[in-house]
């Protein structure tokens, strides 16, 4: 019991433990009870559902978080998690380019998005794990996080309407170089041995293995702009990690609800940049006004203002279009 009861980066064990066994619970319905057949395809009607289910207990946890921590925490927690969330929305759109360019079928891509989540919530377990610990002995670097935001929000303002090239991506050139990687897919291998081209044989990866590697290394790219975002927001580890790791956990859903509809929402790029720019300005904004902290009452609210502005204008102006899904 005093186990239990002891802290840990600021939080008794036991609530580490409960988001922990929350967490081990879901990813052991959703691969061992959901979708036990790795190469299964994930319809839009069911992928709207667990998406619906993880947001809702995203959203749900912050009454655990309420309960424990007071009115400020919940509404830090639900800012961070709602940034985390629309912040994924970018990521979606360069896993949508990985899964093309690496011409990865929907039925294989719910296996890596699985495997993929699971890097990221070690990544960002990392990534948080040394911000909280740079926080606390180096209070001064929040500022240089807000002028990180503020100089990348300002540099998506300027290249939102650029598309990315995977092909021209040096990591995938680096990949290529190290392994030996099959002409084609493996079915729902990552790892193959068979003969080369002398007929030895040989230990190959697939591709489904490098568009694997490709979006962890994307999330990582992610995780360096959305983790100084959260600790902005609050330099809690508790609440930082918790949301950091619910918006993700919805993401593979997610991707499989909006992977035909993405062109709706080309004009959220835009309020994406200016949330990071707000993000990061509040830091300043509260030494100027002397307050201790920006109010995460009014914080949430601006997010909130922000956020509807842009799906509200991706809406007006992408109106018309029909979605087409290709599998």
């Amino acid at each position: 019991m005093e186990f239990l009861t002891s802290v840990f980066l600021g939080t008794p064990v036991w609530m580490w433990l409960t988001f922990i066994s929350l967490v081990i619970g879901l990813l052991v319905l959703d691969l061992g009870v959901l979708h036990k057949d790795g190469a299964q395809e994930i319809g839009v009607a069911e992928s709207l559902k667990l998406s619906s289910m993880y947001i809702a207990l995203g959203l749900g946890f912050s009454g655990f978080v309420w309960w424990q921590m007071g009115w400020d925490a919940t509404a830090n927690y639900v800012t961070a998690f709602v940034v985390e969330k629309t912040l994924a929305l970018d990521n979606i759109f360069v896993i949508a380019l990985i899964f093309g360019f690496f011409a990865i079928p929907r039925a294989y891509q719910h296996r890596v998005l699985f495997w993929g989540i699971l890097g990221v919530i070690v990544l960002r377990g990392i990534m948080i794990g040394l911000g909280a610990t740079l926080v606390a002995q180096y209070s001064w670097i929040l500022y240089i996080f807000a002028a990180f935001l503020i100089f990348t929000g300002i540099k998506m303002l300027l290249i939102a309407d650029k598309e990315h090239d995977i092909g021209e991506n040096g990591m995938v050139r680096l990949l290529r170089r190290l392994f030996n990687v099959t002409e084609g897919l493996r079915g729902t291998a990552f790892f193959v041995t068979e003969p080369d081209k002398t007929g030895k044989l040989t230990r190959f990866v697939t591709p489904l293995f490098l568009a694997l590697v490709m979006i962890e290394f994307a999330d990582l790219v992610f995780a360096v702009d959305s983790v100084p975002a959260v600790f902005t927001i609050t330099t809690d580890p508790f609440i930082v990690y918790t949301s950091n790791i619910f918006a993700v956990l919805g993401l593979r859903a997610l991707y499989f609800a909006l992977a035909a509809i993405l062109h709706r929402f080309a004009y959220l790029k835009y309020a994406l940049a200016v949330l990071l720019i707000f993000i990061g300005s509040k830091v300043f904004v509260a030494d100027l006004m002397g307050w201790a902290k920006f109010p995460p009452s009014l914080s949430l609210s601006i997010t909130f203002a922000i956020l509807a502005a842009g799906f509200a204008v991706s809406m007006w102006k992408t109106r018309g279009q029909l979605a087409v899904q290709k599998d």
